[in-house]
């Protein structure tokens, strides 16, 4: 090895550096970027979770036992009746419904003085278990609870938590980490595929003399997004052949519905891409687009680590990143067994996301024409 040869290639590097600012900016940026969101997003813990609960005792104990509970885990509010309170939580508006019996402190008293025919001193919390982070938590919020209460009174109290799902029930982390998985992998992949190709389709040429035929501006981006859209779903469907196979997850709903889910992301990946390369002359600034793809993505949208877990100010965040919605749908279809009567926000809101960047992407290839 010759080391003149070696230093006079690290001195054109550095001065290529020199003229490129995008690249220097990147260099500093993103690693500072990086720890900060991976320093926030992964230093909270799960907090403000709705939860109803149903006190049909009254007494002296269960009251201790809701006063213990976690405030800053669980945002508590009461209701009448236990029907009512599951169908919060079947409707995606609490995430549990946390259930004392009738004469449950009197059980409880019983069964202190040796009484061993007192009734029922079990809590029942009817959870949903399609964000599992989520359920351990209220579950562990409600033992701490009585535990607390317990060491109170001073004595050993016969009380027990029973895990009553009402969603998700036998699901483990992988149930909640797959569909996150997917529309990461779909995300990611179709995003830099169609910047790389459409930078590269720019920088041979292509793409000028595809804009010289007959063809619109408006009819090239809908071709990429039809095309990616394909490659998109066909990317879900090898995913979920092998998580199905592979891992034995959980698919309680329509997967059909699944694939509608990432066809839109699909087709928002696309018009993303196109859109991005608009900013990219060649290959080498494209690739540059990475991690301001892969960080937000990987971080804030719910996909390794649930959304409840991000701080309360950084969390409006998540709601601008399209990848979050498609998780979401997919977890509400895959876990718990939605139609799309439970899916419509998520749905509207990807193909919102989908008509915004396409309409962006033509404007962008019209300017370029111009």
């Amino acid at each position: 090895m010759n080391p003149r040869r070696a230093f006079a290639v690290t001195r054109r590097i550095l001065t290529g550096l020199h003229h490129d600012r995008r690249t220097i900016a990147l260099i500093v940026i993103a690693p500072i970027l990086s720890m900060f969101i991976f320093g926030i997003a992964f230093s909270g813990s799960v907090s403000n979770v709705a939860v109803g609960v149903v006190n049909q005792d009254d007494g002296l104990v269960s009251l201790g036992i809701i006063s213990n509970l976690d405030d800053d885990t669980l945002d508590i509010h009461y209701v009448d009746d236990v029907e009512a309170a599951v169908v919060e939580v079947e409707d995606g508006d609490s995430w549990a419904a946390i259930v004392f019996p009738p004469g449950f402190t009197a059980s409880v008293m019983a069964k202190v003085n040796g009484d061993s025919n007192a009734g029922s001193t079990a809590i029942t919390v009817r959870a949903d278990k399609s964000n599992v982070n989520v359920a351990i938590e209220v579950i562990r919020a409600v033992t701490d609870a009585a535990m607390q209460t317990m060491t109170q009174q001073g004595r050993e109290l016969p009380i027990s938590v029973e895990d009553e799902p009402v969603y998700g029930e036998g699901a483990d982390f992988m149930d909640f980490f797959v569909p996150g998985i997917m529309a990461f992998a779909v995300f990611l992949l179709t995003t830099l595929l169609t910047l790389l190709s459409f930078v590269g389709e720019r920088t041979s040429g292509t793409l000028e003399r595809l804009r010289a035929s007959p063809i619109r501006e408006s009819e090239i981006v809908v071709g990429y997004a039809i095309a990616f859209g394909v490659i998109g779903m066909l990317q879900a469907s090898l995913l979920l052949v092998i998580a199905t196979l592979v891992f034995d997850i959980t698919i309680v709903g329509n997967p059909f519905l699944a694939y509608l889910i990432i066809a839109l992301l699909a087709v928002v990946s696309v018009s993303l891409g196109i859109l991005l390369s608009s900013a990219a002359k060649r290959e080498a600034q494209a690739v540059q687009f990475i991690p301001l793809i892969i960080l937000p993505t990987f971080l804030l949208a719910g996909i390794f680590w649930p959304i409840e877990a991000i701080p309360s100010w950084l969390r409006p965040l998540s709601y601008v990143i399209p990848p979050s919605y498609a998780v979401e749908g997919m977890r509400s279809v895959m876990l718990r067994g939605w139609g799309f009567g439970g899916i419509w926000i998520e749905v509207v809101a990807l193909l919102g996301f989908a008509l915004v960047f396409l309409f962006l992407s033509v404007k962008s290839l019209q300017r370029t024409s111009a």
